[in-house]
């Protein structure tokens, strides 16, 4: 069980109130005159420790929206973790979604303080619900939090060996095949694009295969973008746009926490998981705008633009995703800011041509509060990645629809695939919200899971 739950059912109560109940609420006499006293009626997302008559905390007050109005946030009582004083606290009160509310919680207790001499950590707990289940809760929080260290962790700690051995140790805990490809053999094993982006950093590039469970289960493979660090190559990124680049193997995280959460659950699927690994830096070896570079299939690609590295490299694993004709390749990358300037940070757009898939995610993404949008292949935008002397160029001919030519690019290397999305994450987290810490945040790997448990049986 995680640590932050409890089994017993004895904690300090939390009351949930709106401004409509707040005065009916049964207190105990001391609790309602202090909470009048500070002036509290129960706005949403407001909160007030009540005393009994010994001066010890009787209850927490938290407010809710109206109960005339559905939930704008399912993780809202996430807010309540880093709040509350050390102890064990219980739900008092009937939620709408109290699986979602506890996941919010526990969510909301992460704190990344690996490199504190002094960590404070958050020291409430709480018991687990009636009728939710605790394994569950701790298999998503902790493939969470590991994918939030993983990206939180800066580059001088995680290149592309650290990210590979993340991955080794989720194969050992769950008996799954890991392999891996390492530098100049990416060319002897026909990885061009990953060699080319990754060979000018003194840290190898790599690709990182994993399979685990029955072949004769469909075949679901999660492709990560792991970019542990991105300069932007040649095309040097500013300082503002590199200063969060550790983020840029966040692909590769959300892939891994998705990937843990179906071996932890023993989901019937052939589960494979590839993960292209390299920093793109700068040094003599370092790949030029207007190279033109192979690809592992068969495409000839010119470079735009040393600072669009991450397609490059999934274009490699896409076509490896594919070879053994997969039911499913889900795809997951930091690919562009077109995608922030278009949905912000917490809504990463996706990309499928097929409708029922596309139908599922968005569907699925709502109900577990973990929410995407879908953009449009639009085939006309194709146009943009055309190259005089090549069979493609990887970047647009022109500052529009940046994220849509992105995944119209990738999308020439998924065409094995019976069925194919591409998610283009941000995987940060600007400023806390509820059961979201600052930092980072393997964005839609919680849909992900729930998405195979629909398809492929709970």
């Amino acid at each position: 069980m995680h640590p932050v739950l409890a089994a017993d059912k004895t904690g300090i109560p939390i009351h949930f109130v709106t401004t409509e109940t707040f005065a009916t609420t049964a207190l105990d006499p001391v609790a309602a005159a202090f909470a009048k006293a500070q002036g509290f009626e129960g706005a949403s997302g407001s909160h007030l420790l009540v005393p009994d008559s010994s001066g010890k905390l009787a209850g927490v007050l938290f407010g809710l929206e109206k109960s005339s109005i559905p939930s704008k946030d399912l993780f809202l009582v996430g807010k309540l973790a880093p709040l509350l004083p050390e102890g064990i606290y219980k739900f008092d009160s009937d939620l709408e979604n109290p699986e979602l509310a506890t996941l919010g919680f526990v969510l909301g207790s992460y704190r990344f303080e690996r490199y504190k001499s002094k960590p404070r950590g958050i020291k409430a707990r709480l018991c687990v619900p009636d009728g939710v289940d605790a394994s569950r809760i701790t298999r998503i929080t902790e493939a969470i939090a590991e994918g939030r260290d993983l990206i939180n962790t800066p580059a001088n700690d995680l290149g592309p060996a650290e990210i590979e051995a993340a991955v080794r140790t989720v194969a050992t805990r769950y008996g799954a095949q890991c392999s891996s490809i390492i530098g100049d053999d990416l060319i002897t094993h026909n990885f061009p694009m990953i060699h080319a982006v990754g060979r000018a950093s003194p840290r190898a590039p790599r690709i990182i295969d994993l399979v685990w469970g029955d072949p004769s289960h469909p075949k679901v493979t999660l492709v990560g973008k792991g970019v542990a660090f991105d300069t932007g190559g040649l095309n040097i990124k500013p300082d503002s746009s590199m200063l969060l680049m550790k983020k840029d193997m966040g692909g590769a995280a959300v892939a891994l926490a998705a990937a843990r959460m179906v071996m932890d659950s023993g989901l019937k699927v052939r589960l494979r998981l590839i993960v292209a690994a390299v920093e793109n830096s700068i040094s003599g070896p370092s790949f030029r705008p207007g190279d033109i570079l192979a690809s592992r299939n068969g495409m000839t690609v010119e470079i735009g633009n040393t600072d669009a590295e991450g397609r490059l490299i999934l274009g490699d694993a896409l076509t490896l995703a594919g070879e053994d004709n997969p039911d499913l390749v889900l795809d997951f990358a930091t690919l562009t800011g077109a995608a922030r300037v278009a949905v912000g940070p917490d809504l990463p757009p996706f990309y499928t041509d097929d409708e029922t898939l596309a139908a599922d995610i968005s569907r699925i993404g709502t109900a577990v509060n973990d929410p995407v949008w879908r953009l449009p292949l639009w085939k006309p935008y194709a146009a943009m990645l055309e190259s005089k002397i090549a069979d493609v160029n990887h970047i647009s001919s022109g500052p529009f629809a940046g994220s849509i030519t992105a995944a119209l690019f990738l999308q020439k290397f998924a065409e094995k695939a019976k069925a194919w999305a591409h998610f283009d994450v941000f995987c940060w987290v600007p400023s806390a919200k509820s059961g979201r810490p600052e930092g980072g945040d393997p964005q839609t790997a919680r849909m992900v899971y729930a998405l195979l448990e629909h398809r492929y049986g709970g």
